[in-house]
Order: structure tokens, then C-alpha cells, then sequence
């Protein structure tokens, strides 16, 4: 089993390695996210995402867009310990960080087969639908229905009861 540390890449590393995977005709996935607190929804989300094809690659977004995204307090982890979990994972075969507020850098640089998104969007909400259109890129709803959140996890352990 590949260590957590070789599967996180530069974007630029990761376009040759990719570049090798689509040679042997291997279907290339990408899902994205913060992955601020790991949960059981990223799992099953990420896991959805691999069965869309062969290669799973995750960009995690940076500290500085998580927390454009998120609002102040956020991330809670630093990009390289979420990066670093993320890559833990077995379903996930590369990790790149990327800083813009959607993925469709990532879309035009690696031009996967699937792009994977969670449950909380639909195929027309989807924000880089149309480059994905544009490139020939399918679309992927995957992932079990949106009832976990970071948000939800870290106003529980606000509201527990301390001993």
C-alpha cells in the first residue's frame, strides 16, 4: 500500500502521472472539497467518487479558500493535515491542493473523465457544469444524501457537555 505522503502532487507532477494512467486507458475521477474535519459523509462521498473509475484524484482546497468558503474560524486543520488525510484514505490515489474558489482550473489542467460532486448538488447545480460540458467531462452525483456537515459536527462538540 502506497504511503499517504506519495500520493499528494503538484498539479504540474500530477498531469504526467495522470498522462500515464489515460496511456493504459484508465478512467480518470475527480471529486473535490475541504475536507475540514474528516467525516463519515467524505467517506462515503470519496468512496462513490472511486467507483465512477479506475484513478481517484481529490483536490482539497487551501486554507486561504477554505476560508473564503467557510467564513473566519475555518479550516479548523491546516491544507497539509487535510491533505494528508484525505490522501490516507484507500479510495483516493492522488491529493492536490488548489487555492480557486470552484475546480474548473483543475477540470481544464487534468482533464478527467468524471467530475464527482456530492449530494448537495444536482446535475444542473453543478457550478463548473459547463466547462465540464465544454470538455466532454461526465458529471458524477455520488455520495449518500447530505445529512453530515462539518458545521453540524463542530456545533455538536460546541453544544457537549464538559466534564
Amino acid at each position: 500500500m502506497r504511503r499517504a505522503e506519495s500520493k499528494i502532487a503538484t498539479r504540474e507532477g500530477l498531469r504526467g502521472k495522470l498522462a500515464e494512467h489515460k496511456s493504459r486507458a484508465q478512467r480518470i475521477v475527480l471529486a473535490n472539497g475541504c475536507f475540514d474535519t474528516l467525516h463519515v459523509g467524505h467517506i462515503r462521498y470519496l468512496e462513490g467518487a472511486r467507483r465512477e473509475g479506475d484513478v481517484l484524484v481529490v483536490g482539497v482546497n487551501t486554507d486561504a479558500s477554505v476560508c473564503k468558503l467557510k467564513g473566519p474560524g475555518r479550516p479548523i486543520l491546516d491544507e497539509n493535515a487535510r491533505a494528508h488525510l484525505v490522501a490516507a484514505l484507500q479510495s483516493v490515489d492522488y491529493v492536490v491542493l488548489f487555492s480557486e474558489p470552484s475546480v474548473e482550473s483543475l477540470l481544464e489542467d487534468l482533464r478527467p473523465d468524471v467530475h464527482a460532486k456530492g449530494t448537495d448538488y444536482t446535475a444542473e447545480t453543478v457550478p463548473e457544469r459547463a466547462t465540464s460540458d465544454r470538455l466532454g467531462i461526465k458529471v458524477a452525483i455520488v455520495g449518500d444524501p447530505k445529512d453530515h456537515s462539518t458545521r453540524d459536527l463542530l456545533e455538536s462538540v460546541r453544544k457537549a457537555p464538559h466534564a
